[in-house]
């Protein structure tokens, strides 16, 4: 046996499995830039596995190494997004502000960050009615962490007595996504902003704990 080999700590690995892995990773990352900007210049149809290798300066070949089909990096860019919100999200210090306040900061938090990729946004509204059963759930995982923070929120609003112990905090959570999402369409096809959108959902958040406030 190699005197090298035969000296290995039990827990040894070898660098270049590490480089490999990190070298997988960061092709994935780069294939996730790439499609994240053409789904949102071209949307999804129109966004070829061809174009997306090309964009990230790698071959086809490597967007299937990581990825199963586009249905599956589409799913994939959007799960990322998922994430970086939820991220971003929980930086932002909502622990003083009322409910209905700090559902507001965080959600204007979403619009933003989705204001100049209305074509993402479009797409994967469409797309959503396309995944299969095993897509779907795997993208509820990833929306998974955003609701349970706007959950905390309402969850919280209860604790303090703004709105009634017997609201269904996952059914509010739920509507309130619903109603976040509806109204891209007036951004994709009535050129409303981020500010225009905030002040509709305001309206939505109202309608939607009014029956909730504890009798006076």
């Amino acid at each position: 046996m190699n005197r090298e080999i035969a000296h290995r700590p039990h827990n040894f690995v070898e660098l270049p499995t590490t480089r490999r892995a990190l070298s997988k990773q960061r092709t994935r990352e780069r294939l996730l830039d790439a499609a994240r900007r053409l789904f949102t210049e071209r949307g999804y149809e129109a966004a070829t596995v061809r174009d997306i290798a090309a964009a990230a300066d790698l071959s086809t070949g490597a967007v299937f190494a990581s990825f199963t089909d586009k249905a599956d990096l589409f799913n994939a860019v959007l799960i990322a997004d998922h994430q970086a919100l939820a991220e971003r999200m929980a930086t932002l210090d909502v622990s003083d502000l009322s409910t209905r306040e700090a559902l507001l900061r965080l959600m204007g938090l979403a619009y933003e960050r989705h204001s100049d990729q209305l074509g993402l946004v479009q797409a994967a509204i469409s797309f959503s009615w396309q995944r299969d059963l095993a897509a779907e759930t795997r993208n509820r995982q990833g929306l998974k962490v955003v609701l349970s923070l706007l959950a905390g929120v309402i969850g919280r609003g209860v604790e303090r007595g703004e709105l009634s112990a017997e609201l269904d905090i996952k059914l509010i959570t739920d509507m309130l996504w619903d109603a976040y999402l509806s109204n891209y369409r007036r951004a994709i096809f009535d050129a409303w902003d981020s500010v225009a959108l905030l002040g509709r959902l305001a309206q939505q958040i109202d309608v939607l704990l009014a029956a909730h406030r504890p009798a006076a």
